[in-house]
């Protein structure tokens, strides 16, 4: 196929004599005409959740019952499908499946033709739909198919690109409710500050260790590569080009993110267990996006002589978190509260939220307090006490699930998600099966990493990376409103 696009547009520079000089926005603004210039950007885009995220039987599904219980009018699809709304080809998003697929999804042209940004939150781009591609290159090369330029929103190497990735990763609905909030997130972080910060496309657009040449123009000169795979949290629950590849770099994404601590505190009838979790590579709170429908957990447990004496977080691959065994559990995420503070699941019922995600990195002065504040303290049990017995093995595995079972469950209820693809409703739950983020820790006295006195009390920790347990620390935020 990408052969045949070559053939068709003409990828040669201005110095050649083209076979078909493409300039109709019929075809600028189509993802499979860019594949003929830019294969492997197409390549990347195509497997990504920004080319799926109007196809995301999910997405479909919340959208259908958020208009009719909602009715939510373009709240979704805004950004789900801008270039749809652009083009008045939809207002709500329930015909998206009598479209073109160029106006699905986040398209290459709906972010490389993006002219200014007139907001904060729910898509306020404004597109210049004048044919122009822009990117980060101050001296593109000419070429026969569009014309180019520098813009700032699109240079992953300047702090103002952020401003187009946060359009769309700010969600405010209807009553008020903050429901994402990656990009204020990140404005609050040192990574927003010049001179220091560290942009959205920076981690999330992995730049190529070698200059290959990114466009097929003749001379087009060789440059560093960026992916548009955009590793996140979420995966298609339905086939895409290439699941596996984006599969690998979510995982090796999330892997990264957190650095953790084990420590055991005190012996015998006083001991203690205590996590300490820091996000140390988000350049925003952990985890982030669409943090009502995500769930992160700690899963520990403590032996003695290869018997279980206490344990926490143990969640079956199918069950809600929810509908676990909840001693102990401590959580991560946001739990949604409708207008009298009742604890709900959809978000057009929100009017305010319980959050308990970890703080992204305020300084990197570790002479200044703020430091500390990303490192975040569990100490088990929860209630307070301790375990009563000294361990010799203690285990901690970093769970996260995607998304919440209750509201996937709720959907099929309803009748608003059902078989996709070929793909039917207990296949796509399973594909929901929490994972572990990072490597797992294990404690034993002979394997520690660090031993100190905490308070007068004898402490020792083992963690895999620089995460020193004895560290100033905050207490864990912790769910008082509601529950998982």
């Amino acid at each position: 196929m990408v052969a045949g696009l070559l053939a068709i547009v003409g990828c040669g520079s201005n110095a050649g004599a083209p076979d078909f000089v493409a300039k109709s926005m019929d075809q600028v603004d189509d993802p499979q005409t860019c594949a003929g210039c830019h294969p492997k950007h197409y390549q990347e885009w195509a497997s990504s959740m920004h080319a799926y995220a109007a196809d995301d039987p999910l997405f479909v599904a919340m959208n259908r019952r958020g208009q009719r219980e909602g009715q939510i009018g373009k709240f979704c699809v805004n950004c789900h499908a801008p270039m749809a709304v652009l083009t008045n080809a939809t207002t709500d998003g329930l015909n998206l499946q009598d479209l073109p697929p160029k106006l699905k999804g986040v398209t290459c042209y709906f972010c490389h033709n993006v002219t200014a940004v007139n907001g904060t939150h729910d898509n306020p781009l404004q597109l210049a739909q004048d044919g122009v591609m822009r990117g980060e290159l101050d001296q593109p090369v000419r070429n026969t198919f569009h014309s180019s330029a520098y813009s700032t929103l699109l240079d992953r190497d300047q702090l103002d690109s952020a401003k187009l990735c946060g359009s769309c990763h700010d969600i405010v609905n209807t009553q008020g409710a903050r429901l994402e909030r990656t990009y204020q997130e990140w404005q609050q972080s040192v990574f927003s500050q010049a001179q220091i910060g560290t942009t959205c496309g920076q981690c999330h657009m992995d730049q190529g260790t070698v200059l290959e040449p990114i466009a097929a123009v003749a001379g087009s000169p060789a440059r560093h590569f960026h992916s548009h795979l955009f590793p996140a949290v979420d995966l298609p629950l339905t086939p895409r080009p290439d699941t596996d590849a984006l599969a690998t770099a979510t995982q090796s994404f999330l892997d990264t993110t957190l650095q953790s601590a084990l420590c055991v505190r005190g012996t015998g009838a006083t001991t203690q267990l205590q996590v300490v979790l820091d996000n140390v590579a988000a350049g925003h709170r952990f985890p982030s996006g669409a943090t009502q429908d995500r769930r992160v957990w700690l899963q520990v447990t403590a032996y003695a002589n290869d018997a279980i004496i206490y344990q926490t977080g143990m969640v079956s691959p199918d069950t809600a978190l929810s509908a676990a065994d909840r001693t102990d559990l401590f959580w991560l995420g946001d739990c949604l509260l409708g207008d009298q503070g009742q604890q709900v699941r959809m978000f057009w019922e929100a009017a305010d939220l319980e959050s308990s995600l970890l703080p992204a990195q305020l300084t990197f002065d570790t002479t200044d307090p703020r430091y500390y504040q990303t490192h975040v303290a569990v100490d088990y049990p929860i209630a307070g006490g301790s375990i009563g017995v000294s361990p010799d093995r203690v285990t901690l595995d970093v769970r996260l699930a995607p998304f919440d079972l209750d509201v996937f469950d709720s959907l099929v209820d309803s009748g608003d998600l059902g078989e996709s693809e070929g793909v039917t409703v207990a296949q796509m739950r399973s594909l929901l099966a929490p994972r572990t983020v990072g490597q797992e820790l294990v404690w034993t006295r002979a394997t520690a990493s660090e031993v100190f006195i905490d308070q007068g009390v004898p402490t020792s920790c083992i963690s895999t990376t620089n995460l020193r347990a004895s560290a100033d620390k905050v207490p864990a935020p912790l769910h008082t409103r509601c529950g998982p």
